[in-house]
């Protein structure tokens, strides 16, 4: 049996060519880039090429690139780090009740600190409003943080037009950009964020590695505390292997992005309109347009998403039913509470995402063994018999 994976948005595989990249660094070319001699001067360029690749690919200067573990390490360092420089100045946080349990967590340890945090509210697809930031904002707000891009339900946030409002309110803007880098344009100067984070592995790069795009003038305190590794502001051994493998992914994307966002947003469309015209009381959560070209979120009612997935499992289909870091919790994605849908509807969604080596044959199995198995759990559910 074939196997489909359909669940991009939780991990990508890593490209063949990014893992020829990083072989070298396990073994022949092992040295720590802090070491003067040749082996770490050859670490330490590696890492210095990556770091100007990756700068390029966002718009950004070499020396804002700060390299981290991953996305959730940049989110927590943008928000602890920001907090702890601008205190005295100020304690509220502004950020969206959609984000990624990589900003609400930290905020909620913060307002355990004192910190004042605004949670705002978004549209029935999920997108936040720009007015309703420069409502939110007050003398005492030091940070704004809102999503690139929604990691269940794929909206697209209006990023440029609150980082406008930020930066005529003199407000640090972060934004969360690990689902949008290597699938749609990313840059940091077109979008007025002075903080943006992105992780590896969700563009064909290592598991492990990730980066915080900080601009130059930020204030923003150091998150870990030992060696003077990236500038003094995050320390610990360069991941130099990981680090090369971000670096070869991003170059590998800005050289077949635009491609493939055209090839996987037509898959995406056939998927949503195969699966909502041959499944009754099913429905697209996020905006019809304003979302990732390989993200489809649909609900089904009468049935629990777990269920389905088990079911697909079964048939060789990888899917989710939200965020991968919560797919061990039986309660419902907040991000489609937020969105107004109740909690029965909730726990009957499912979430596909398209990646680099999906086909199209894989979209039309889908539509063809998904309503059999909709309608055999359906028989099952008392709620759909009294319907």
């Amino acid at each position: 049996m074939e196997r489909i994976y359909l669940d991009y948005a939780a991990t990508a595989p890593c490209d063949p060519l990014v893992l020829e990249a990083m072989k070298p660094y396990f073994s022949e070319k092992f040295g720590n880039p802090s070491s003067i001699h040749s082996f770490g001067q050859e670490a330490k360029k590696a890492t210095e090429d990556s770091r100007l690749i990756l700068a390029d690919f966002l718009g950004a200067k070499p020396e804002e690139i700060v390299f981290t573990s991953g996305g959730t390490e940049s989110s927590n360092f943008a928000l602890f780090g920001m907090f702890g420089a601008l205190e005295k100045k100020g304690n509220h946080i502004i950020t969206s009740s959609i984000e990624h349990h990589a900003i609400s967590e930290p905020c909620k340890i913060l307002e355990k600190r004192g910190c004042a945090v605004t949670y705002l509210k978004v549209d029935k697809n999920g997108l936040v409003d720009p007015r309703e930031v420069l409502k939110s904002i007050t003398e005492k707000t030091i940070l704004i943080s809102i999503m690139h891009a929604n990691n269940e339900i794929g909206v697209i946030e209006p990023i440029a037009e609150i980082g406008k409002i930020a930066k005529e309110k003199a407000v640090a803007f972060h934004t969360d950009a690990v689902q949008t880098v290597g699938h749609i344009p990313v840059n940091v100067n077109d979008l007025n964020v002075d903080l943006l984070s992105l992780s590896a592995h969700k563009f064909y790069g290592p598991k492990g590695v990730g980066a915080l795009y900080i601009r130059k003038g930020t204030r923003i305190n150091k998150f870990l505390h030992g060696g003077d590794q990236e500038r003094g502001l995050r320390a610990s051994t360069s991941n130099v292997s990981g680090i090369v493998g971000l670096g070869k992914a991003a170059a590998l994307c800005k050289e077949k992005m635009a491609q493939e966002a055209e090839f996987q947003s037509g898959l995406r469309d056939v998927l949503i309109k195969g699966l909502l015209a041959r499944i009754e009381k099913s429905y697209l959560n996020g905006h019809p347009s304003l979302r990732l070209p390989n993200n489809v979120n649909i609900s089904l009612e009468y049935i629990e998403g777990e269920s389905m997935l088990l079911h697909l499992d079964m048939l060789g289909i990888a899917a989710s039913t939200g965020s991968a870091c919560t797919s061990s919790s039986l309660e419902p994605s907040h991000v489609l509470l937020a969105i107004g849908l109740p909690h029965e509807i909730a726990h009957g969604s499912l979430r596909f995402t398209l990646g680099r080596w999906t086909k199209k044959s894989d979209i039309d199995y889908l539509i063809e063994v998904l309503p059999g198995i909709i309608d055999r759990l359906r028989k099952m559910s008392p709620l759909y018999e009294k319907k």
